[in-house]
């Protein structure tokens, strides 16, 4: 006989920084089997499996007839807010599983409830490679937790983000945006698409449509990494513009520098190029990171900002970003140093080298930024001159005194 699902407890939830800053909800399910599970899961993750299950029971949801829905609506990302959800009816999250559960069994043990709350591998073992920077924790008070799942220690805060450009949604699982609009980011994932609310409405938006209200610089956005992060194509793609890179499905690639849009940076071989970060996979790994379980099927990757027309932002300048050839020079010059690349001898005999001959830098003289961000090297220190140019290009009375201090070095031997 299979286990079902017999109830499910909302225990509180964290707060996590990695590989961006996002919340995931602790959830304890009990099982049929008397088992008792701690699984975590995103909002965009419930937000897709409610949105799948009612596709499955479009009579049961309400699309034929709107008398006949059973199936509970989902509240929104808030109902772990310390104030009181503007909605009416199910507000929190334990009120709609509790309501999931009570439906009949043709729904409530379905394979895709089942499947969806079983334990997976990342619940196990969450991803913490930032010892610097721990989860931040926020559990229910267990005196208040009888259905009321907005007692907790600590809100919620989503940061507030401007819609620079109108956005028509293309898929069902994304939302219509005008120029101008303020909303709240649930979460921010990887490849470049958004999880928002914006007043009724929740769905994906592309992250180059958003700009945050403080000014153009995102506080999240990483800096170039040119020591690369080995990753594998997942699916193949022809560059579109300049700036990118074509790539094939099974190839290794380095990752130099992780943008919040979802286009990376990619460096092969000696080339490197915009690739879109939903196609790629960390080195090594036989399944997609947690992160990458809300990609949608068919979703495509955003759109580029520079492919964004009618762009209105609030802010005067934008951030200044590194060309393809800024990326390639910082990339060789990081290797080349990687690699111990050895300065050449100054004083060596067996050369005949003009006296002010300069020697270029080998890794050896210190680095500097410029102001676009691309590495470049400090200035040269000359080499010292040869006694025969000192004597040419020295005044009368600095050739006199040599004169004199040779011929008493000359008497003294």
């Amino acid at each position: 006989m299979e286990v079902f699902v017999r109830h499910v407890e909302l225990l509180g939830f964290e707060k996590r920084f990695f590989p961006s800053q996002h919340y995931v909800y602790m959830l304890m399910v009990k099982w049929s089997d008397l088992s008792e599970k701690l699984i975590y899961r995103t909002y965009p993750e419930i937000h897709t499996f409610h949105k799948s299950l009612k596709e499955m029971f479009p009579i049961e949801s309400g699309q034929i007839e709107r008398r006949d829905r059973i199936i509970p609506s989902l509240p929104a990302p808030r109902w772990v807010d310390s104030q009181k959800s503007r909605e009416t009816r199910k507000t929190t999250l334990s009120e709609y599983c509790s309501s999931l559960l009570n439906l009949p069994p043709h729904i409530s043990r379905c394979k895709h409830l089942t499947d969806f709350f079983k334990v997976r591998s990342e619940d196990e073992n969450p991803p913490a490679p930032n010892t610097l920077r721990r989860n931040e924790t926020f559990v229910v008070s267990r005196e208040l937790n009888r259905g009321v799942a907005s007692d907790i220690s600590g809100p919620i805060i989503l940061d507030t983000y401007r819609v620079i450009s109108d956005f028509k949604k293309t898929s069902k699982h994304e939302i219509d945006l005008k120029t101008g609009d303020l909303l709240e980011i649930v979460e921010k994932n990887q490849n470049g698409w958004w999880f928002c609310q914006c007043e009724s409405k929740r769905g994906w938006i592309p992250a180059s449509f958003l700009e945050p209200l403080d000014g153009p610089e995102e506080t999240e956005e990483a800096e170039p990494d040119y020591e690369g992060e080995l990753h594998v194509t997942v699916q193949n793609y022809i560059a579109e513009q300049e700036d990118e890179i074509s790539l094939e499905v099974g190839e290794t690639i380095e990752v130099i520098h992780k943008l919040l849009d979802g286009w990376w940076v990619v460096r092969k071989g000696d080339d490197t190029g915009h690739f879109p970060s939903m196609f790629l996979q960390p080195a090594g790994r036989t399944e997609t990171h947690g992160a990458q379980r809300t990609h949608l099927r068919g979703h495509r990757p955003p759109p580029r900002r520079s492919t964004i027309r009618n762009v209105k932002s609030i802010h005067s300048r934008a951030r200044q970003r590194l060309t393809q050839d800024a990326y390639r020079r910082n990339s060789r010059r990081h290797l080349q140093q990687r690699a111990g690349r050895q300065v050449e001898p100054v004083g060596n005999s067996s050369s005949s080298k003009s006296p002010l001959r300069e020697h270029s830098n080998q890794g050896n003289v210190p680095e500097i930024s410029g102001s676009d961000g691309e590495l470049k090297e400090a200035p040269l220190v000359p080499p010292r001159p040869s006694p025969e140019l000192i004597l040419q290009r020295c005044t009368d009375n600095t050739r006199n005194k040599l004169s004199i201090h040779k011929t008493r070095s000359s008497s003294a031997c």
